[in-house]
């Protein structure tokens, strides 16, 4: 990344790559170094963490999306000086809940029994506003992006999510400012569940939520998006520092 502009750093969430930030990254990149993270075959938040800071440089501004949220709560964790503010979109802070296992082992097996397609057929369409179920230029590239991953690699994401550190240690420390985010018709991740993580951090957070969006907002919303997280990134310094 360059250092001579600030830095951002984009965590994607289950399943997802660059596809779901593409929006951002187009907004940002002339203001910013822009960094999208890849976490390999990682299969857990921790190392999917530490993968994530092992290329970030020294500063830097954190957006996390879904598992990616997680992700950036144990970058926060680990690092806490290296995060200088953290965006926190369509996602969740709650342990492992009862029932929770067996719902994802079941998408698993699809994956594995019957391929990504299968699995991307059962689990991308609810992760969508409604309108947008049945356009298939909008689906396509979030479709192939599903696909890109094998059944082993979402094995592995699915172990991460179900071996998750408790995130309260970090939440009760963020002394940053934090821009809490979710679509309004998020059915994985609902609006309630966002107010809870927005009442939670207190006074440095603002919350905001993206209309006519599900889960994948950044994607779904992204001049909204976009500028909430403008509003939240500016002020940023050179070089990542305050």
């Amino acid at each position: 990344m360059n250092a001579a502009k600030p830095a951002l750093v984009l965590l994607p969430g289950l399943l997802c790559d660059e596809t779901v930030w593409r929006a951002q990254v187009r907004s940002f990149s002339g203001k910013a170094g822009v960094f999208v993270a890849d976490y390999g075959d990682a299969d857990s938040i921790s190392l999917m963490a530490e993968r994530a800071l092992d290329a970030a440089p020294d500063r830097f501004a954190l957006v996390g999306h879904s598992m990616g949220a997680r992700v950036a709560l144990e970058v926060m964790r680990m690092a806490p000086e290296k995060v200088e503010r953290l965006a926190l979109l369509d996602t969740g802070v709650h342990r492992v809940q009862s029932g929770e296992h067996e719902k994802r082992q079941r998408l698993v097996d699809l994956a594995q029994d019957e391929g990504m397609e299968a699995l991307c057929n059962a689990w991308l369409p609810p992760m969508v506003h409604p309108k947008f179920r049945e356009d298939d230029v909008f689906m396509r590239p979030l479709r192939e992006m599903v696909t890109r991953f094998t059944p082993d690699l979402f094995a592995r994401q699915i172990r991460a999510l179900l071996t998750r550190p408790d995130t309260g240690p970090a939440l009760d420390a963020i002394d940053c400012p934090v821009l809490v985010g979710v679509g309004r018709q998020d059915e994985w991740s609902p609006v309630r569940q966002h107010e809870d993580i927005f009442a939670r951090i207190g006074g440095n957070a603002k919350m905001v939520v993206f209309e006519e969006a599900g889960h994948m907002a950044p994607y779904e919303a992204p001049q909204s998006v976009n500028a909430a997280l403008s509003e939240w990134f500016s002020g940023m310094s050179v070089g990542g520092g305050r």
